[in-house]
């Protein structure tokens, strides 16, 4: 494969870095990287199912940048071997070897038929991620195993949200782990496809495959905090 991939400048290849480093600490750690025509695709899944009996909703991010039009590829790295070309600081080094794609990795996300079905604050978004992350921490006893992490992080991200229009509290995780909120005053638009459903915020989207279409409910300028 492509031993380096080449952006427009430095600040590009450093969003990429930082996506993945982001990645890399939530997840499998897994990145997909596609590239075609001027733009790259990056991708991830902060939350990932594992398994029948998991309650983890598998939730992906995605980021769009800009990069050499001669560029081309489709190939899933480890974030954490992503580093920066030597003496090319606008491009990324990648790793001598892809990783077998995930489930997630393989999904068909459509790429037209999209309809706009509500809003979203981003002040909204971060204040139901940050709720859900206390809830985990105490919910945690005293030096858990791996196991239990997950079970409590699969129960507290899995829950539908009446602040998120019915949607799993997880896709505000993800919003915030990918670093995807800029700012309070920022609307997210939601749409749906079938059974996906899209958060677009300027600094990327957050998808997420539902057993069934969600209904949005009416977007409160600030939500009370309650066990949703």
């Amino acid at each position: 494969m492509a031993e380096r991939l080449i952006f427009p400048d430095a600040y590009a290849a450093a969003d990429l870095l930082t996506f993945a480093g982001r990645a890399s600490r939530a997840g499998d750690g897994a990145v997909h990287l596609r590239a075609a025509g001027g733009t790259l695709l990056t991708a991830a899944a902060p939350l990932v199912r594992q398994g029948l009996l998991d309650a983890t909703p598998t939730i992906i991010g995605m980021r769009a940048l800009p990069v050499d039009p001669e560029v081309e590829c489709d190939l899933v790295v480890e974030g954490v071997l992503l580093q920066a070309a030597p003496g090319r600081p606008d491009a990324i080094a990648l790793p001598e070897t892809a990783v077998q794609p995930p489930l997630w990795a393989q999904a068909e996300i459509p790429r037209s038929g999209w309809a706009d079905v509500g809003e979203l604050a981003s002040a909204m978004l971060a204040e139901r991620g940050q709720w859900g992350m206390s809830a985990v921490a105490h919910a945690l006893p005293i030096d858990p195993g791996a196991e239990v992490v997950h079970t409590v992080r699969g129960h507290v991200w899995s829950q539908p949200d009446e602040d998120l229009g019915g949607m799993p509290r997880g896709v505000a995780f993800v919003a915030m782990t990918l670093g995807f909120l800029a700012g309070d005053a920022e609307r997210a638009r939601v749409r749906t496809n079938g059974r996906w459903t899209r958060i677009a915020l300027r600094r990327g989207h957050v998808l997420w495959r539902g057993p069934a279409h969600v209904g949005m409910t009416g977007v409160r300028a600030t939500g009370r905090v309650t066990a949703g």
